[in-house]
């Protein structure tokens, strides 16, 4: 017998095809009619347009980029100081495709009912294929609040941050076609604690918004080092202030702004963090001066609004790699899919998903209205509830999912862990947890009307008993003051999960409704595939199953 038979030892079969050239948007009907109902509707064709894009060429950029991390160069060949950041062209394609598309721009310059929304689906499009960029692109996107505080910046830096062209060259802003912001606020001694910080500001002239200073300290996390220019805190005589901080000199040469390393992190591989130096840098203020937390707040919550959506993202397409697995799969002659257990499982994780993305679009369409006092609440509250509970159910969702793919969800050559990787960096960045449930504590306790709207917002608990019964045990939490930063974390999810309940009962899908009522307000499940009995899993599994059209 000839030794070569021996060389083929098994065939191949029982294997799941790739999931490639996936329009993301097409494929997604919860996304597809969540963006419709919160106002977002007349973007569908350009959705479209961009789900293909993500679903495809951006998908493999993705892989790229974080298989080719960023790498530091502190000095050219000639000893020069350049503090450089470079990039595989696959990060420049992805940052590229986000920005052309509005991530950065879309909401500021057409300003129409549910820009917001569409803005936030294209975003949570770009994240499934590769959510490194949307650092940089978050950030650019959230600074225009804050900028038009200041016109004068506004004028010169405005034009090329709504540009919507991306330009990665090294070069001073009037040579550019397009600009990026970044941000610097974090210290080694404060982290959170911003008050904290050292960093010293000092008038070059005569000191006031506006005008021109010279920055010394340090940062602890400056991220996207790349970027043309960075909102940072730094201390006057008045106290903590905003600037603007550029990379360029008004006569074109280099700032003194100097990268000390870049971060060496569990994931986020494809985007660059940094600890920096400030040894004199030049920056304008930016807002009152001393009044630099209030000045830069809206920027975070607009950033901290991109956490719920990056997160949201990130579930959508850990189930979407889920559903396609246990589709394709059989064990012991039948479709994954199909088998009970796993549906319980499936049927869970797309509500989550789908919880988390009604949430999230719900947020866009209380932007789009800031105008009204009443959204404008709403949205103060829901930015912190919701960048606490959708970031905080990311990681633990995602595992899940890469369980039901079981050793092929935790190998490389699939998106899985990359996306586990990815999940924990929107609970930590713009504040951990208990910075967002005391937040939410200060803006019911604080600001006035706030509670009012969260209790209008979830009304009498549109006729089922189960979400009326939540809400009055959430009043009697409210009443109860005794120890009420201790309960924060509780308080919190629970109006998170109530507030989820009403969007998904509005919607009118009483499968997907009365399947989150009852297993995250009557359950007592605490790992996912723990639903109750009597629900119509098989209806939840096929909502939310990838659809090739």
């Amino acid at each position: 017998m000839s030794l070569s038979i021996l060389a083929e030892t098994h065939d191949v079969t029982n294997q799941v095809p790739p999931l490639e050239g996936t329009n993301l948007y097409r494929s997604d009907l919860p996304l597809q009619e969540w963006v419709k109902r919160q106002g977002g509707g007349w973007a569908d064709e350009a959705l479209s347009r961009y789900g293909e894009l993500a679903g495809d060429q951006l998908m493999t950029a993705g892989f790229l980029a974080n298989e080719n991390k960023p790498v530091f160069k502190s000095h050219d060949r000639y000893g020069h100081r350049i503090d450089l950041v470079e990039f595989h062209p696959a990060y420049h394609e992805l940052m590229s495709a986000g920005i052309a598309a509005g991530i950065t721009s879309a909401p500021w310059k057409d300003p129409r009912p549910g820009a917001h929304v569409a803005r936030a689906a294209t975003m949570y499009l770009h994240n499934q294929a590769e959510a490194g960029t949307s650092c940089p692109m978050t950030m650019t996107y959230a600074c225009v609040p804050a900028l038009r505080l200041q016109p004068n910046l506004a004028d010169v830096w405005l034009p090329k941050i709504l540009s919507g062209e991306y330009d990665p060259r090294n070069l001073p802003l009037a040579e550019k076609t397009g600009a990026t912001i970044g941000m610097a606020m974090t210290e080694k001694q404060g982290g959170t604690d911003v008050r904290a910080n050292t960093t010293r500001a000092h008038p070059v002239g005569p000191g006031r918004p506006g005008e021109a200073y010279e920055l010394v300290g340090h940062k602890w996390f400056c991220s996207a080092p790349m970027c043309d220019a960075f909102l940072t805190l730094a201390y006057t005589d008045k106290g903590l202030s905003c600037f603007l901080l550029p990379r360029h000199r008004p006569d074109g040469a280099r700032n003194e702004f100097y990268i000390q390393r870049l971060k060496n992190k569990l994931g986020n591989w494809a985007n660059a963090s940094s600890e920096v130096e400030f040894r004199g840098a030049l920056a304008w203020m930016v807002g009152e001066d001393g009044r630099g937390v209030p000045t830069i707040i809206e920027m975070v919550s607009l950033t901290r609004f991109d956490c719920m959506i990056g997160s949201s993202s990130l579930m959508r397409q850990a189930l979407t790699q889920a559903l396609h697995h246990c589709t394709h799969r059989q064990v012991g002659g039948r479709p994954l899919v199909e088998q009970p257990l796993m549906q319980n499982v499936l049927a869970d994780l797309a509500l989550e998903s789908e919880a988390a993305l009604a949430l999230t679009m719900r947020m866009g369409k209380a932007l789009d209205n800031a105008h009204d006092e009443q959204e404008a609440k709403y949205a103060r509250l829901v930015t912190a509830i919701g960048k606490y509970w959708i970031c905080k159910r990311a990681p633990a969702m995602i595992n899940e999912a890469q369980e039901c793919l079981g050793g092929a969800g935790y190998v490389e050559d699939t998106i899985l862990p990359r996306l586990y990787r990815e999940a924990p960096v929107n609970s930590i960045w713009e504040g951990s947890g208990n910075v967002q449930c005391l937040d939410v504590l200060r803006a019911l306790s604080k600001e006035p009307g706030v509670l009012d709207v969260l209790f209008a917002e979830l009304g009498d608990g549109q006729g089922d008993p189960r979400l009326a019964a939540h809400i009055q045990r959430l009043q009697q939490a409210f009443a109860d003051k005794e120890d009420i930063q201790y309960r924060a974390r509780q308080l919190t999810e629970d109006i998170a999960v109530a507030l989820q309940a009403k969007l998904l009962l509005d919607a009118g899908n009483h499968a997907v409704s009365d399947a989150f009522i009852a297993s995250r307000l009557e359950g007592r499940g605490h790992a996912f595939g723990t639903l109750p009995r009597g629900l119509d899993v098989e209806a939840l599994v096929a909502r939310s199953a990838p659809m090739h059209r």
